[in-house]
C-alpha cells in the first residue's frame, strides 16, 4: 500500500514536470532563441556548429589562437589564424543577424496570429538554409585552420582541448584554403 502510493507521487511529480518544459520561455523576445543564443549569433560564435570538425580533429581559428603559445604556433601561423578569424567573423556575423531577424519573423507570424501553410513552409525553407549556410561557414574555417597547423600541433591541441587521444588526431590528407 505504502509503496503504491510512493510510486503514485513520483509520477505524479515526474508528470508535473514533462508537463512545464518551456514554462518561462514564453517571456522571450524570439520564442525560439535565448537570450545568449542571440547574443552568439551576434558575435559570430560558433555554438557548437564545428562540433563534427572540433571532436574529429579540426581545430578551429579561435580556439588555435587561444593556445597558441602552449601549442606553439609560429609567428606565421599566428597572423595566418587572426587572418581566418577575422574572415570567419566578417562571414558568420551577418549571416547570424539574418537567423535572428528570420527567427523573430516567424514568432511575428505566430505571435500575430497571421502564420499559414505556406508562410510556414516559406520561413522554415528560408531559416533552415540560413542555418545550413552559417554551419558550412564555421566548418568551412575549421578546415582552413587544420592546413594551417602542423600534425603535432594539432595533437597537443586536442590534448589541451581534453580530447581523447583518438578522437582527435590529425587526418592524414590536408585540405588546403
Amino acid at each position: 500500500m505504502r509503496f503504491a502510493a510512493f510510486a503514485a507521487l513520483v509520477l505524479s511529480c515526474g508528470t508535473a514536470a514533462a508537463q512545464q518544459p518551456y514554462a518561462g520561455l514564453e517571456t522571450r523576445a524570439i520564442k525560439s532563441l535565448s537570450e545568449q543564443q542571440i547574443a552568439d549569433l551576434n558575435a559570430g560564435r560558433g555554438m557548437g556548429l564545428a562540433l563534427a570538425a572540433e571532436l574529429n580533429g579540426y581545430p578551429g581559428p579561435s580556439h588555435a589562437l587561444e593556445l597558441a603559445d602552449q601549442i606553439g604556433l609560429s609567428p606565421e601561423q599566428t597572423i595566418k589564424l587572426k587572418e581566418l578569424f577575422v574572415a570567419m567573423k566578417a562571414e558568420t556575423i551577418p549571416i547570424g543577424v539574418e537567423l535572428i531577424s528570420q527567427e523573430r519573423g516567424l514568432n511575428d507570424d505566430f505571435a500575430r496570429r497571421t502564420v499559414t501553410l505556406e508562410s510556414l513552409e516559406a520561413s522554415s525553407q528560408k531559416i533552415g538554409n540560413t542555418q545550413a549556410s552559417l554551419r558550412s561557414a564555421h566548418l568551412r574555417y575549421h578546415l582552413s585552420t587544420l592546413a594551417v597547423l602542423t600534425p603535432a600541433q594539432v595533437k597537443r591541441y586536442g590534448e589541451l582541448r581534453g580530447y581523447a587521444a583518438d578522437a582527435a588526431s590529425p587526418h592524414q590528407h590536408r585540405m588546403h584554403p
